[in-house]
């Protein structure tokens, strides 16, 4: 065992439990405006919200504040077809993914439509809404006129924060040269970040090992599915 490895003390074996609570949410250049536009709820500037992000940009977190802070309910894109739109724009609402499948577009249109005089409808998406390919002319109008906010990949500064956090949700503290390794080494986004500690988590635990740099290493070493 090394000097790296005494110091360090092990973790418990808790499940994860990411925290989403507004305080818990790492504001950075990239998603300040996103992060501004949740906490004016109710005063946006219209009733209709589309948030686009890359995966692993934090949009999950912030519809989870949302939620929070204005009692909203959320519907996966996918479950459109199954709801009723009246009832479901009476409140505040979020529909996330929707660009994720095929778009159910008389579902989302009659939703809009209800949303109009609403509280709040959030959509949220991965790319743009002219790039959904949107076949109803009038559902297309509807989503370009929406408020848009973009939220960008991390810079460092950001990325070094989330990962720490990451690291503590899981009742990891974790010490910095470590964490300088594993940034120096591992693709420069969110949802890359998401899955390395994930694994990092996993192997520690299976090997009931601190996480140290020969640890990350390891997992470094090896292909994990989604990360370059």
């Amino acid at each position: 065992m090394t000097g790296d490895d005494r110091r360090v003390q092990l973790p418990l074996a808790l499940p994860a439990a990411p925290a989403l609570g507004r305080d818990d949410f790492l504001v950075g250049p990239t998603n300040a405006a996103a992060a501004e536009l949740i906490d004016r709820w109710p005063g946006w500037p219209s009733r209709l919200v589309v948030l686009v992000g890359p995966a692993g940009s934090g949009k999950s977190h912030l519809v989870a504040v949302w939620r929070q802070h204005a009692g909203a309910e959320i519907v996966a894109a996918a479950d459109l077809g199954g709801i009723d739109p009246i009832a479901a724009a009476a409140g505040p609402l979020a529909v996330e993914d929707v660009d994720s499948g095929p778009i159910a577009e008389v579902a989302l249109f009659h939703l809009l439509n209800a949303a109009a005089t609403g509280p709040g409808l959030l959509l949220t998406a991965r790319t743009p809404p002219e790039e959904w390919s949107v076949r109803l002319p009038d559902l297309g109008s509807r989503l370009r006129a929406a408020t848009r906010v973009t939220m960008q990949e991390a810079d460092d500064d950001l990325l070094r924060r989330v990962v720490v956090k990451l690291f503590a949700d899981r009742q990891f503290a974790v010490d910095p040269g470590v964490i300088d390794y594993l940034l120096a080494r591992m693709e420069r986004s969110l949802a890359a970040a998401n899955r390395l500690v994930a694994e990092i988590d996993r192997e520690a635990l299976a090997q009931r090992r601190p996480v140290t740099r020969g640890l990350v290493a390891e997992v470094l070493a090896r292909p994990i599915e989604g990360v370059a």
